[in-house]
């Protein structure tokens, strides 16, 4: 079964948002790279081994290019943000390992997933010393209200995994439901890390409201379509398995949107397989009920009003270049497949 979106998605290729982020602020994640490289080595060679294997693997620094766009957006420059960009992608680097140990995950990023390479022991101490680090760094900036918002973004995603994992193989787990696992487990880290670059530049207040807001809707775009893909995506972009939410039990939107607008056969279909009993040609036959019932597109559309709130968020933020960027990220997020 080929792809569900429709072709005129289909657009010429160019500098994405990220790419004219990563150019702006090519300096200070020069900096962040060298923080990271530095405060990831140990004498015990397995931590710096497997820590490089996914953070040097070709993921973007969304969050990491965040908290520096938010901090220069408002007008900061100095080490602050540099090392709060660092304790992000720790911090995110962390959950990615100890999710593959929990989902049991085979690839990351376009490769062998940690955890299949050294084990889950392995993984899951490596993403405890990376969340150590995070916390190292936050202390260095000397400022208790960052230490406080990044503290809290830490417990927030653990929650959601707990609360992914409960709500795993449950048929029946409602779209709020879904909703409120996105928000801890994704959608935390991103407000977290607009924040937190707004409090580094002295800029407690609306600010910083402002941008933990456009994070939270940014991040909730983001896994809204994270979660489409996996049903209509390309490996490639993906970095992972197409399919893995779906032989994981995993009940996403477009999986509430489809079971809840069919009948009962197919209430019972999702039933099924969302409990782990499924057979080989399950997952054509999935897509081919989230075709029916416009799932992939509905969830797209929910998407795209996330990144449009997010966008509003940066209305009475100072114009500028980071301001610009940040807002043409919003609709990225909900187009990188395209």
């Amino acid at each position: 079964m080929g792809p569900l979106v429709s072709p005129e998605r289909v657009r010429p290729r160019g500098p994405t948002p990220i790419d004219v982020l990563s150019d702006l602020l090519a300096d200070d994640m020069a900096a962040v790279d060298a923080i990271i490289h530095e405060r990831m080595s140990s004498p015990i060679g397995l931590i710096p081994n497997l820590a490089t294997h996914l953070i040097d693997a070709g993921g973007k620094r969304i969050r990491p290019l965040i908290t520096l766009a938010s901090a220069r957006l408002l007008g900061r420059i100095g080490d602050a943000p540099r090392k709060l960009a660092a304790a992000v992608e720790f911090i995110h680097t962390a959950t990615l390992l100890h999710d593959d140990v929990v989902d049991d995950s085979g690839l990351r990023r376009g490769k062998q997933a940690a955890n299949r390479v050294w084990g889950n022991p392995a993984s899951v101490l490596v993403g405890d010393f990376l969340f150590a680090r995070s916390f190292n760094l936050m202390v260095e900036t000397g400022d208790m209200q960052v230490l406080d918002i990044l503290a809290r973004a830490a417990s927030i995603i653990a929650e959601g995994e707990v609360m992914q994992l409960v709500a795993a193989n449950d048929a029946d787990a409602t779209l709020s439901r879904y909703l409120a696992i996105i928000e801890a487990k994704t959608a935390a880290l991103f407000a977290a890390a607009g924040k937190a670059g707004a409090v580094s530049a002295g800029k407690p207040g609306a600010e910083a409201d402002a941008l933990h807001a456009y994070g939270l809707n940014l991040g909730l775009a983001f896994q809204l379509v994270d979660d489409a893909l996996d049903y209509d995506g390309r490996q490639s972009a993906m970095g992972k398995n197409i399919g893995d939410d779906f032989r994981e039990g995993k009940i996403t939107m477009p999986v509430v949107i489809a079971r809840d607008a069919g009948g009962a056969d197919e209430r019972n279909f999702w039933r099924r397989v969302m409990t782990g009993e499924q057979q080989p040609e399950d997952f054509d036959r999935a897509r081919a009920l989230l075709a029916k019932h416009d799932a992939i597109a509905r969830t797209l559309r929910a998407a795209r009003d996330y990144a449009a709130t997010a966008r509003a968020q940066l209305d009475g933020l100072p114009p500028n270049v980071y301001r610009d960027a940040l807002a043409a990220l919003a609709d990225f997020v909900v187009d990188r497949n395209a």
